[in-house]
């Protein structure tokens, strides 16, 4: 909803995604560098695929104290407060499964029971001990900042630009997180929303000053013996969830994608209990699609809806 206003956009791969920014006519390349930049430090300071960053050195030294930044602290403090709330369907230190699940290589039969039971004795959130500004976490550990870091860069660019003046922009993170910062001549963003395997549109969202997180089993996926196994695990069972499609409306967005992983592995009953669960001032919604299709709404959803 953009009437006759103009703007310029974007696009640069980071985070394994093509993250597309747009803002006002009137900003020019060395602005997006700028803004571009805050993605980028953030990718190379604590992504745990970037060798050398806090959370690289966190999983390389398990096992003993590594010094880090208040950051990173807070990351870990607010990914294992999730954990609680959500009883243990959501933990960060889950990367011992996916790497038996074989994700990032080509799995020719299913995991067995031993192997699976063996991996979730690995995972653990809280065995992540802070003490100061250090972390330690158990010696077969290994955390994974996949589940939340694009989203908390999304919230820090999208503090830049506020910062910056901007107050009127979309944050499109691959489509998995979508930040909309709106005015009052913009008062809200569109977001088309489409079933994961046929892209059949489903419903369009308006949000306005929220972002969008969503979650899937069609991106990263094995496939064996005809089926495909989603990426998205239940730590407390060590296998995928068999829902279609996740979405959470926030106004933070790394809780909102912390909570589309999350609650990803609920049934519907479980979905809906678990957000009343959740702190009011966070002013979550969300539905849920769940392996027959059948979609379930949060409370507060339908209002979200054009």
């Amino acid at each position: 909803m953009t009437g006759e206003r103009l703007y310029k956009a974007q696009s640069r791969f980071l985070f394994h995604s093509r993250i597309r920014l747009k803002i006002p006519a009137r900003y020019g390349e060395e602005d997006f560098d700028a803004f571009y930049r805050v993605l980028e430090t953030i990718d190379k300071r604590y992504n745990s695929f970037q060798p050398g960053s806090f959370f690289d050195k966190i999983n390389r030294r398990a096992g003993e104290f590594v010094p880090v930044d208040a950051e990173s602290i807070g990351m870990i403090a607010r990914a294992t407060a999730i954990s609680d709330l959500v009883d243990g369907a959501y933990d960060i230190s889950i990367m011992p499964l996916l790497r038996l699940w074989g994700f990032w290589q080509t799995r020719q039969t299913l995991p067995t029971p031993e192997d699976i039971a063996a991996a979730r004795s690995r995972v653990n959130y809280r065995q992540i001990q802070t003490r100061g500004h250090a972390v330690c976490i158990g010696k077969t550990q290994e955390i994974i900042t996949g589940s939340f870091l694009k989203a908390y860069a999304v919230d820090r660019l999208a503090d830049k630009l506020r910062e910056s003046g901007i107050h009127d922009a979309i944050i499109n993170a691959g489509s998995s997180t979508i930040c909309a910062i709106n005015c009052a001549e913009n008062p809200y963003s569109e977001v088309s929303v489409h079933e994961p395997e046929s892209d059949k549109h489903l419903f369009t969202l308006k949000i306005a000053n929220q972002c969008y997180a969503t979650s899937a089993q069609t991106k990263t996926a094995v496939h064996i013996d005809g089926k495909s196994y989603g990426h998205i695990l239940d730590p407390r069972t060590g296998f995928p969830s068999g829902n279609r499609l996740l979405g959470i409306i926030s106004r933070n967005g790394m809780t909102g994608d912390m909570l589309s992983t999350a609650l990803y592995n609920e049934t519907p009953t479980g979905f809906l209990d678990k957000i009343s669960r959740l702190p009011a001032d966070w002013q979550i919604t969300g539905f849920l699609m769940d392996a027959h299709g059948n979609l379930t709404f949060s409370p507060g959803f339908a209002a979200q809806l054009l």
